[in-house]
């Protein structure tokens, strides 16, 4: 297993959001690319970026997000705002290693096997949760899909991983969130990566010795300096026996 640090940008700034509001971010005072470059110099071998501005449709951190991943030697996986194969094609020509896509796979689920079928082993499928049900337009719509059958229709497709988010783990019931991670691991046959629940190292120990769970992103904590990245690199990257392949 492996942790993945993450960059959620607004307005060219870091931020984090409180069950995905846009309008309540709280503003992390650092250069993006600076704190990148950091998470690399720790042991990083892998970013995990959201564009809010792409998500919101309202302008991009497309630049930025150009020089994180020219900069800083990482392997950026970016999100946010990328629902055609065009822009997710686009992305990879800019040199991010993989592509996420969420809400297009709610609305235009063909967009996913399209794009899986042309990049295979470039794209992420996003599953974020809310009270059973699968979201989508930024946490902002819910959708008549339940996680394990949403999941299930992309079974086919060769994606390279599947990223769930509860967010329910905002209100800080965490094993109630490791219990669905765990169940929707046992129902896909990608390598799962649980976001959103990770607070300190023991998360992480936890989470490592789950069935195909091949990471854990990880933002807030880090920004709030409760976890050191490092350590929590190598807590994750002590061996296991089956440790599902990221890579």
């Amino acid at each position: 297993m492996i942790v993945i640090p993450t960059i959620e940008l607004q307005n060219g700034r870091c931020v984090s959001l409180r069950r995905g509001r846009l309008d309540e971010a709280e503003i992390w005072h650092v250069d993006p690319v600076e704190r990148a470059a950091s998470f690399a110099e720790e042991g990083a071998e892998w970013l995990h970026v959201t564009d809010f501005d792409a998500v919101a449709g309202d302008g991009d951190n497309r630049d930025l997000i150009q020089r994180i991943i020219r900069e800083t030697g990482l392997s950026v996986q970016v999100a946010g705002g990328i629902r055609t194969r065009e822009r997710a094609a686009e992305w990879l020509e800019l040199g991010a290693a993989r592509v996420v896509i969420g809400t297009a796979a709610v609305l235009n689920p063909d967009v996913v096997h399209e794009t899986a079928k042309y990049h295979p082993g470039a794209l992420v499928l996003a599953v974020d949760v809310f009270q059973g049900k699968v979201m989508s337009q930024g946490w902002r719509e819910t959708s008549a899909f339940e996680p394990a059958d949403f999941i299930g229709h992309f079974d086919s497709a060769p994606l390279a991983s599947v990223i769930v988010t509860d967010i329910d783990a905002d209100l800080g019931d965490t094993d109630a969130t490791l219990s669905l991670i765990t169940s929707l691991a046992g129902c896909t046959r990608h390598p799962l990566i649980a976001s959103g629940m990770v607070r300190g190292l023991d998360d992480i120990s936890r989470l490592k010795y789950m069935g195909n769970i091949a990471g854990a992103i990880v933002g807030r904590a880090l920004f709030r300096r409760q976890i050191n990245l490092a350590e929590a690199l190598a807590v994750a990257a002590a061996p296991r026996a089956k440790d599902p392949a990221f890579i």
